[in-house]
């Protein structure tokens, strides 16, 4: 799996961060959701700059082999909330846009029919 960190100029992106901001990732998505992703890529962004506030957004998208990329972002005060908090979002949309294409196996539609 191929990881990207892009920060804008308010953050500074420096080594460290990008190696805690990948253990984060990697340890909030389980394996199966690893082997299949072929790149993740984060965004942090300071949208207040100075000012203070709840200005800190994490976007993240998933990029699945086979498939639509997967986005989520979530705002916090501190770079490490946002960052939490998006990827719980990334995990339940995995979850979601994943679980849905396996439970098509199997299924009976309202007509009677396999789907």
């Amino acid at each position: 799996m191929l990881f990207q960190l892009r920060t804008d100029n308010h953050i500074k992106n420096h080594e460290r961060l990008a190696d805690g901001i990948r253990a984060d990732v990697e340890a909030g998505l389980t394996s199966h959701f690893t082997d299949r992703l072929q790149r993740v890529e984060v965004y942090l962004q300071d949208l207040n700059s100075h000012k203070g506030g709840v200005d800190k957004r994490c976007a993240i998208e998933a990029h699945v082999a086979g498939h639509q990329p997967v986005a989520v972002s979530n705002e916090a005060p501190t770079v490490d909330e946002a960052v939490s908090g998006a990827i719980e979002k990334l995990l339940r949309a995995l979850e979601h846009t994943l679980g849905r294409l396996s439970d098509r196996g199997g299924r009976i539609s309202m007509s009677g029919e396999p789907t």
